[in-house]
């Protein structure tokens, strides 16, 4: 007697097919919307560099025959003469023959005055506000909360009111036309920079600072050995944002550097835009100029920036 198997397969259920199909609508416009989200992302970081790169584009043309070209992607007639312009190393020929001006600007005593300013600024304010900070987020004292309070009011007087003040105040200590009477405004602390540190110093583990305390700990051998150490990225990454501030700062080093030995560059590239040739600005000896103050940005950024990153993402108390 024979015995004949039939093997009989299951055919998936109307369910089955259309939760697969679900699945595969929903992986089909993920990928679009992936897609799509990466085109923006594109467009929008080019829109951010063509400035840059416009910078860089006319900073190597000849001032001269940019305009016959205006719409060149390219620099026209390239050439290093802003460069040299702005450096001092071109002669007053030279510079007419370009399209620039026949005078220049002492750039490298203005770039000088410009890192000592903000380095000066950056250091002395970053420590000091950090020592308050410290003091109204992990101290006890009468008040604090209201003095504190004060500081968040500071936050929203519009600069300008300060001006004249800080003018008159300069005036009469004597550092009017000084590399130090342009700092000293800023030099000691900002209600943004006490703010921003606080913000941090409030998450920092109170039992560190209660262990060190019964180790017979002062408060400046725990500010300084343990806070500090902690907070190292955010003092980092502040130092960075006001050190880029002042060095943008035009109006306050222009009112208070007049001479030639306390200019700071945003306002020694003011007077070379002013200079004006056949009253047309050289913007190709101006963009130079720009291109070179954005070194040290450039600079700053490529050494901490990754720094940055890493410690604040390794960085925090448990």
């Amino acid at each position: 007697m024979a015995i004949i198997a039939v093997k009989t397969g299951k055919r998936p259920s109307l369910s089955a097919k259309r939760a697969s199909n679900a699945d595969d609508a929903a992986l089909a416009k993920s990928k679009v919307s992936l897609f799509f989200g990466r085109l923006a992302l594109v467009i929008v970081i080019l829109i951010t560099l063509f400035p840059i790169y416009w910078m860089f584009r006319t900073a190597f043309s000849n001032n001269r025959a940019m305009f016959s070209e205006p719409l060149s992607l390219l620099p026209v007639d390239f050439t290093f003469g802003p460069l040299q312009r702005v450096l001092g190393l071109a002669t007053t020929e030279e510079a007419l023959a370009e399209g620039g001006s026949g005078a220049s600007i002492n750039f490298g005593q203005y770039m000088l005055n410009s890192v000592l300013a903000c380095t000066l600024i950056t250091v002395l304010q970053v420590t000091f506000s950090s020592m308050a900070a410290y003091a109204f987020a992990l101290l006890n004292w009468k008040g604090r909360d209201k003095v504190f309070a004060i500081f968040l009011i500071a936050l929203m007087v519009p600069g300008i009111f300060t001006l004249l003040p800080n003018f008159i105040l300069v005036k009469d200590l004597g550092l009017l036309n000084t590399v130090l009477g342009i700092a000293l405004p800023a030099m000691f602390m900002t209600p943004f920079a006490i703010f921003f540190l606080r913000q941090f110093f409030l998450g920092v583990n109170r039992s560190i600072i209660e262990a060190a305390v019964i180790d017979g700990a002062n408060h400046w051998r725990i500010f300084s050995r343990i806070v500090v150490p902690l907070a190292w990225p955010q003092i980092i990454t502040l130092g960075i944002l006001q050190f880029i501030q002042y060095w943008n700062d035009y109006l306050w080093p222009f009112l208070v550097g007049q001479s030639e030995t306390s200019k700071l560059l945003t306002v020694g590239l003011g007077i070379f835009k002013s200079q004006t040739p056949q009253g047309n600005p050289d913007w190709a000896g101006l963009m130079a100029g720009a291109l070179v103050a954005a070194v040290p940005i450039f600079i700053l950024m490529l050494v901490f920036g990754r720094k940055i990153v890493g410690s604040i993402q390794s960085s925090g108390v448990k």
